[in-house]
């Protein structure tokens, strides 16, 4: 089974940060052929929830407070490592991200910068679009709400 923490940047160990940013280059910029600055400066603002299976990283999403990224509270890098997908942890991956908000920021209000093929996907958790299609990185993505 999948296990959730919930850490600051701080609270990272050189290994998990590693993991981490492995797994997020995996799949945004080799997965998904996507030449992008990945390391945004962001991290060290963002709260971290990392998925564990077996001891390995394998689940990830940053979160960030209301005026950190957007007006509200925001969910980011949803990444599941392509070993992984067929267990449907994104969705547990994003329930604990929805409650990390609550539980840390104490807010219910997100808002997201979505791939636009994920919209069923965030739809299925609340989420709904607020914006038409735009380019980011030369991906189509689309913003979302949830309230």
């Amino acid at each position: 089974m999948i296990t959730f923490k919930i850490k600051r940047f701080n609270e990272l160990s050189l290994i998990e940060l590693y993991s981490v940013l492995q797994l997020r280059s995996e799949v945004f910029v080799m997965e998904q052929n996507c030449v992008y600055q990945d390391i945004d400066g962001k991290d060290e603002k963002a709260i971290h929830v990392v998925g564990y299976y077996e001891g390995k990283i394998v689940a990830y999403t940053r979160i960030f407070k209301k005026g950190d990224y957007f007006d509200e509270a925001s969910i980011g890098r949803v990444v599941i490592s392509p070993k992984y997908r067929d267990k449907k942890w994104g969705h547990s991956l994003i329930n604990v991200s929805i409650d990390a908000i609550k539980e840390v920021f104490n807010d219910t209000k997100i808002t997201i910068s979505a791939q636009q093929y994920l919209t069923k996907f965030y739809q299925a958790h609340g989420f709904v679009q607020t914006s038409e299609m735009y380019l980011e990185d030369d991906i189509p993505h689309i913003q979302m709400k949830r309230s």
